[in-house]
């Protein structure tokens, strides 16, 4: 299953007990690696600190070459966490493995062949330039397509009716191009706002009901976290879900065509000759309360593409500790932290030397305190409840790992029962107040709370609704499936807003996410201490995780 004989000789050397990171060959066998030296090579830090520097230092090198899925620097990054698991004493997870595979169809698209023309009302046709103002992601479903319809704007595109919301309401979008905001206005909470903003779930809506094809345009506050030169560094795009038993992709909104991110200085095209212009709808988009109203677009749409499908497999990292106690023990805890990233920038690099996109934040961090959640369960007593521990793949791609793992655990009889996830802690302050992501809608909130006094630490409110951070991280597939989820992040406090909000300005899926950072290792060690304790209380306490009565998320996917 490995793309290279490379690859396969490295994991037969991992089974045979002989493990060796080859992509990495200055770097020691990862089974004998010694934090304590490691740490000494890059800065004295003691305990916990030294060790999630380590690891962080190892996974974020050049070396693993950004870890994308299904690349070499991926397996080497998998085959080290592997190894570290087994230096630890936890044993294989997957069926009696240490690796998952998760088959994956990736469609990857032809700039050559990427058209987009906008005819206006008057008769007038624009063609639009490739990258400067529009990046087409494929269908998993056809290798090409090419459509012209009439277009429409539909707002955020979302169709809410149990939360009396339908922002199809008096529209046809039929055979029609629709033009959507991305994200969910503010009449949501914070994690309903994200669900129902998820570009997966309004995809399914807007294939039911004849969509061809689906324009996205910028936010305000999709511009401050993702500008469109970033989408120059990479103007190949590829779409990518996991493959089932079947041999049928996973795909969100099955019948559309494709997606086109648009320019937003290219934007105001589609809506000349219309009753209002792009710039006012952003402006209202902006503003708090209410929601926008859609209506037809004077114009037609045309877009053509083509695409090259590949199937490949890349590998979830599995290890468990066993249960002690015999009427939990076939109840499991989940602890996730996704080990890829974005691998190598490949376009327009504003002349910067950087290709490498080390993810040293995102989420070599979120795995090294993965680990270190392993060895604190390790030195203590055995958990009532079967804990593993999940390094996934593709998440970068849509939190496919996760997915495969929640849909296809390779767990025997255990049923998954709750998750605790680790993705992007942004370690750049003294945290002292922190985000806890699905906390308030389970009786996993009370194990937070209780967690968080004895920090001293306590919870604030998620600052960013607008940026859908819960259905965008590999908890949020365990939610779809019905289990409880935590996801902490360090909050605004002490100074927090202003490093987080420049960390995602300026190097969140930047190149600049490595290890020149001002990472505050003691604080690492501290928020990993934090998420220990909360899982250790599930995996003991004696009552099973459960949602709080009529929960949105226990309603809408466990039928709470």
């Amino acid at each position: 299953m490995r793309a290279d004989l490379f690859s396969f000789l490295k994991r037969a050397l991992l089974a045979s007990g002989l493990a060796l990171v080859a992509a990495c060959a200055s770097a020691e066998d990862p089974r004998t690696f010694d934090h304590t030296t490691a740490a000494a090579r890059v800065g004295a830090l003691d305990g916990a600190a030294s060790r999630i520097r380590a690891d962080v230092a190892y996974l974020a090198d050049d070396a693993m070459e950004g870890r994308e899925a299904g690349t070499r620097g991926y397996d080497a990054a998998a085959d080290y966490v592997a190894a570290r698991m087994a230096a630890l004493g936890l044993a294989p997870g997957a069926d009696g493995d240490w690796f998952q595979a998760v088959p994956l169809r990736e469609a990857t698209s032809s700039p050559d062949a990427s058209r987009l023309s906008v005819t206006t009302a008057d008769g007038e046709r624009v063609d639009l330039a490739f990258l400067d103002d529009f990046k087409i992601y494929p269908s998993l479903e056809k290798d090409a397509f090419a459509v012209s319809a009439p277009a429409v704007f539909v707002g955020h595109g979302i169709y809410a009716p149990e939360a009396g919301h339908n922002d199809y309401e008096g529209l046809d979008i039929n055979g029609k191009v629709v033009v959507r905001f991305a994200g969910a206005p503010d009449v949501f909470d914070s994690e309903a706002r994200a669900h129902y903003g998820s570009s997966a779930a309004k995809a399914k809506y807007m294939a039911s009901q004849g969509a061809v094809a689906v324009v996205s345009l910028y936010t305000d506050a999709a511009e401050k976290s993702f500008p469109w030169k970033r989408v120059r560094r990479n103007p190949i795009a590829r779409a990518t879900r996991w493959v089932g038993p079947d041999g049928a992709a996973d795909v969100a909104g099955a019948g559309l065509n494709g997606t086109i991110g648009l320019n937003p200085d290219s934007s105001e095209i589609l809506f000349e000759g219309g009753p209002r212009s792009y710039g006012e709808l952003r402006a209202e988009e902006a503003r708090p309360g209410g929601a926008l109203k859609g209506f037809d677009l004077p114009v037609t749409v045309s877009v053509s593409a083509a695409a090259a499908f590949d199937d490949y497999f890349s590998d979830n990292v599995v290890g468990v500790i066993e249960g002690a106690d015999p009427a939990l023990k076939n109840e499991a805890l989940v602890v996730t932290a996704h080990l890829d990233h974005l691998g190598i920038d490949e376009g327009d690099l504003g002349g910067e030397d950087d290709i490498i996109n080390n993810g040293a934040m995102d989420n070599a961090m979120g795995v090294a305190m993965l680990l270190e959640t392993a060895r604190r369960f390790l030195d203590g007593p055995p958990p009532a409840r079967t804990v593993v521990f999940l390094a996934g793949t593709a998440e970068e791609k849509g939190l496919l790992g996760a997915d495969y793992f929640a849909h296809f655990p390779p767990l025997g009889d255990k049923e998954i029962v709750a998750n605790v996830n680790l993705d992007m802690p942004v370690m750049l302050h003294a945290f002292t107040d922190i985000i806890a992501f699905g906390a308030e809608r389970s009786t996993l909130g009370s194990i937070v709370e209780a967690a968080l006094a004895d920090a001293g630490v306590v919870v604030s409110p998620d600052p960013f609704p607008e940026l859908g951070v819960f259905t965008r991280s590999d908890h949020y597939p365990f939610v779809e499936q019905g289990v409880p989820a935590i996801f902490l992040w360090p909050g605004y406090a002490n100074g927090g807003e202003a490093v987080i909000s420049a960390f995602l300005a300026k190097h969140y899926h930047n190149v600049s996410d490595d290890l020149s950072l001002p990472i505050r290792w003691n604080d690492a060690a501290r928020f990993a201490d934090i998420n220990y304790k909360i899982a250790r209380e599930i995996a003991d306490r004696p009552e099973r995780p459960a949602w709080n009565k009529g929960d949105f998320f226990g309603e809408l996917f466990a039928g709470e």
